[in-house]
């Protein structure tokens, strides 16, 4: 009986062992069915929570979890849940099937043909769903319940045409739905399930307390004429408020939802400037909107009108309204021809941007606006912005009676070379008579604002290293932190002023300013005659705290009530939930403390329950709920359990010494079932700092642009990731003393094949790539994402994307020289890896593209044009149209694959892919991809071909 024991449980032991073997490595084909959460939330009484799982790419599920029974329903296809503010139902969209769509799409079928989104209405206490077709856009109010607002698409298109009548030869065309007309409005009492529909409609909006719904409309040419109309939602009586026929957008409510405005445009001529006025309606006081300012208006600048391009905005306390005006626009003469037309770009040098930056921007440039403000009380117009000051802040939400303008005219031009926030002259504006008072000239400031009570003005000044407020009473200004206390980035290395960690608020009655530092909370008295006062014990510990605001509509911080905290401790990259009361003087005291990566909370409006997720390198951040004491959390999502069948990995932090002498700490991510005795290829991965992501959860997904440590670890890869202190005149020689040193110091270890170690960057990191192996030939291999290969042509180049130039990246931030060419030449020299590329032996990959909107385009042609004449191994890939990162899916799967076979390749000795062999044709991009995935996408198998077999 024994030796049959013995052999039942060895036989146990070889399933267990084969089991734990069929864990397979991740390959490039699961990428899809990955999931991610989106759009979670918990209802206003905190008894349901609501998610959606999204794959990536597929079909998305809503998700209801019932706190209160445990019961969970899952909606396929719902996407933009949200519940009512009375928590009585979940309404979300539902998309029409992926697959069908992409199918009804290679058949070359009209969008109009295509099946549009459904509406889900779930009803929570009866546990019912209802559905309604062909809805483009929902609403409901804000702040009460019982109401919901769906808008329709156009209908269907018969499936057979409808033959003309030819007995009405002179019969009227009847009106149809589209996006100019409009189309059918449904107002729904979900409590009875009752509806009103309206026709035309253009666009809708609900007063936030649910009393009133407006809309415009095109009318039908019957019942209801062309205008703006109020719903009374108490009586659901109708109200025109303006007929007319014409265009109306922006229609908005107060607070109170006893006040409503909106922009219209009643002109039927052919005017090629479309004239908007601002009209307004209060409860009250007649059935008609009135016209509250236009083109005639006699406080509108000259030759301006009312802007259609700013959405009007109510002040808190309903007093004021807001709106935009601007310019009347240019109009090109229509009389010429096309051939008789000059385009031409005039580069003056003393544009305030120059002509790449304007052409980049003319969008915004032409829906400009400009700041103006009406007092309900007298219906006085002030223009609060000019071309002069264009930038507004308002003070308590709209109701102070100052606002600040900045200006930044006269420091447009140096912008160009500058780092940090850009200089600017700050006033106080009376919003009584448009007045200003100067408040401070030529800042660099972070973090402009007015307290909650319009008390103070306070900013970090970038060359003052300080915190600043002014007195709006009293004019006078006060240093609250000065140099000698760091508020600033303790870390900052490069070649300018440090930014502040923040600040988080004031407490009641502008009594108290409370800012960051490194790593605790003080408070700080906004006159500055009280010294800061340390709330926090954090440094001692090198643990960060940071505020947690569980009201959205939070204004001013309770300095009686408890408040919630972020910990994090910086040595085991740990995190903790914490509460303390600023009125005590009391100790953070920890609620929830985990080894793993916390979100920011999220509470419910109306109770104590919040949801968050914490997540490992191996746990996904699914989704938690609490009470707020977190005594007992609960797990409530598990978004992807096909997680335990492949092949993982762990990370560590590695501690060493750079070259240089600095300490320095890095991430070192090892394979599943990880074997000290035996030897791993190893890639190097870099940009600046990251160590503090130790708890980071990297889902597989194919790359824009960088290695994933999930994947390459999961094949059997080591991934080391080191963080870079910089020297300011030596970006490349900092990154060689950090990462060559962090490579040799794992080298020791024992487990590192010290011949198959490669490196690859972005960016930042494809430059530091491609400086690092003109210095050494100790990598096998290399990949460089966008790399700058010679900073004196860089140093002139223009980032396309905002159309600015890139000398302030040199002079002041991330490239770090510190200089101008002209001044410290043999920097740029020094630093560009081009001037070197004779040194280099290691072989490389790069990816730049086309349409790189940072680093231009011809960085890497220039990499490769060298390297290609000193014939080395060297491959360039360019997707088309493709910016400084991969953004379309297909792109980033491709490069995904190209990237593992050429590690695998030099790395892993597998055969080489006909693309690196023997290159792709022009005449066959697209047709011929130069490789075939011929296994299951591990290891050395994975996107390996025929190239050299």
């Amino acid at each position: 009986m024994k030796t049959v024991t013995n052999i039942i449980f060895a036989l146990l032991l070889m399933c267990g062992g084969a089991a734990a073997q069929q864990k397979k490595p991740i390959s490039h084909d699961v990428y899809d069915d990955w999931k991610s959460i989106v759009n979670s939330q918990v209802s206003p009484n905190g008894k349901f929570i609501g998610y959606v799982l999204e794959p990536q790419e597929g079909d998305a599920t809503q998700v209801f979890h019932n706190l209160t029974t445990k019961e969970q329903r899952l909606f396929e296809r719902g996407v933009d849940g949200r519940f009512s503010s009375d928590s009585e139902f979940l309404v979300f969209k539902i998309k029409p099937r992926l697959d069908s769509l992409k199918s009804m799409r290679r058949r070359r079928m009209k969008p109009e043909d295509l099946p549009k989104d459904s509406l889900g209405i779930f009803d929570v206490q009866k546990n019912a769903l209802t559905k309604i077709p062909r809805v483009k856009a929902f609403k409901m109010p804000e702040k009460a319940g019982g109401w919901l607002a769906y808008h329709l698409e156009r209908p269907a298109p018969p499936k057979e045409p409808a033959r003309p009548d030819t007995s009405r030869r002179n019969a009227k065309v009847p009106k149809k739905e589209d996006d100019e007309n409009g189309t059918r409005l449904v107002l729904r009492n979900l409590n009875t399930g009752k509806e009103i529909s309206f026709e035309f409609v253009t666009d809708f909006e609900f007063s936030e307390n649910g009393k009133r719904l407006m809309f415009g409309t095109t009318g039908n040419d019957s019942s209801m004429q062309a205008g703006t109309y109020l719903v009374e939602l108490a009586t659901q009586t109708l109200k025109p408020i303006c007929r007319a026929k014409g265009k109306y957008k922006f229609l908005i409510f107060d607070e109170q939802g006893d006040q409503a405005a909106f922009l219209s445009n009643t002109d039927t001529s052919k005017s090629r400037i479309r004239f908007y006025d601002l009209r307004y309606w209060q409860a009250g006081s007649g059935d008609s909107a009135i016209v509250l300012a236009d083109t005639n208006t006699a406080a509108l600048p000259k030759q301006w009108l009312v802007s259609e391009y700013r959405k009007p905005m109510f002040s808190k306390n309903g007093k004021r309204l807001f709106f935009g005006t601007a310019p009347r626009p240019l109009l090109p003469d229509t009389t010429r021809l096309p051939e008789e037309i000059v385009s031409v770009d005039v580069w003056h040098w003393r544009d305030g941007e120059i002509q790449a930056q304007q052409n980049a921007t003319l969008k915004q440039q032409r829906e400009r606006s400009y700041l103006a403000a009406i007092d309900l009380t007298t219906k006085k117009m002030l223009q609060v912005a000019t071309k002069d000051m264009d930038n507004i802040a308002l003070g308590s939400d709209g109701d102070a009676s100052v606002a600040l303008g900045f200006s930044d005219n006269a420091y447009q031009v140096q912008r160009t070379w500058e780092g940090g926030p850009p200089r600017v002259d700050v006033y106080l504006i009376n919003l009584a008579d448009g007045s200003r008072k100067l408040v401070k000239k030529n800042e660099r400031a972070y973090g402009t604002r007015f307290s909650p009570d319009s008390k103070y003005v306070v900013w970090y000044s970038s060359p003052e290293r300080s915190w600043f407020s002014y007195n709006v009473s009293t004019g006078e200004t006060a240093n609250l932190t000065k140099k000698d206390r760091k508020f600033y980035d303790e870390l900052h290395d490069s070649p300018d002023d440090p930014a502040p960690y923040g600040a988080v608020g004031f407490t009641e009655g502008d009594k108290s300013l409370l800012l960051y530092d490194r790593y605790d909370i003080w408070e700080l008295d906004p006159t500055g005659k009280t010294a800061p006062k340390r709330l926090t014990k954090g440094r001692e510990t090198k643990t960060r705290y940071r505020y947690i605001q569980l009201d959205d509509e939070e204004r001013r911080i309770n300095s009686a009530a408890p408040i919630f905290l972020e910990a994090f401790n910086e040595t085991t990259k740990g995190e903790s939930y914490c509460s303390m009361t600023l009125s005590k003087a009391d100790a953070p005291k920890t609620l929830y403390a985990v080894d793993a990566a916390l979100s920011v909370p999220r509470k419910a409006k109306h109770a104590d329950q919040v949801i968050f997720t914490r997540s490992t390198f191996t746990e996904f951040p699914n989704i938690w709920t609490s009470d707020l004491t977190f005594q007992s959390p609960t797990k409530l999502s598990d978004a992807n359990p096909q997680q335990k069948n492949y092949l993982w990995g762990t990370v560590e932090l590695v501690d060493w010494k750079s070259l240089d002498g600095q300490n320095l700490q890095g991430l070192l991510y090892k394979p599943e079932n990880f074997d000290a005795t035996k030897k791993y290829p190893m890639i190097v991965y870099y940009y600046e700092r990251n160590s503090d992501g130790l708890h980071r959860f990297i889902s597989p997904a194919p790359s824009a642009s960088t290695i994933s440590p999930s994947i390459y670890a999961s094949n059997g890869y080591l991934v080391f990731i080191p963080d870079i202190p910089y020297k300011i005149g030596y970006p490349g020689q900092s990154a060689f003393n950090s990462i060559v040193s962090g490579t040799k110091a794992l080298i020791a270890k024992g487990f590192v094949n010290e011949k198959k170690i490669g490196l690859q960057g972005q960016s930042w990191g494809g430059y530091q790539t491609a400086f690092l192996i003109t210095r050494t030939n100790m990598y096998a291999a290399a990949m460089a994402g966008a790399p700058v290969a010679n900073m004196t042509s860089a140093y002139g180049g223009i980032r396309w994307g905002p159309g600015i130039l890139r000398q302030f990246q040199y002079e002041h931030t991330q490239s770090r020289i510190g200089a101008t060419p002209w001044q410290k030449l043999n920097l740029y020299l020094e630093n560009s890896p081009l001037f070197k590329a004779d040194k280099i032996e290691t072989p490389l990959l790069m990816m730049h593209n086309d349409a790189d909107d940072a680093v231009p385009w011809y960085q890497g042609i220039e990499m490769y044009s060298a390297l290609r004449r000193l014939q080395k191994p060297v491959w360039m890939l360019t997707y088309n149209g493709e910016k400084h990162n991969l953004t379309q899916r297909k792109n980033r799967k491709d490069l995904s694959i190209r990237m593992m076979q050429f590690f695998d390749h030099y790395l892993k000795d597998a055969p080489m892919p006909v693309w690196m062999k023997d290159g792709v044709p022009a005449i066959e991009k697209s047709i011929n991809m130069g490789y075939e995935l011929t296994g299951a996408g591990g290891g050395t198998t994975m996107g390996a071909t025929e190239g050299e077999k």
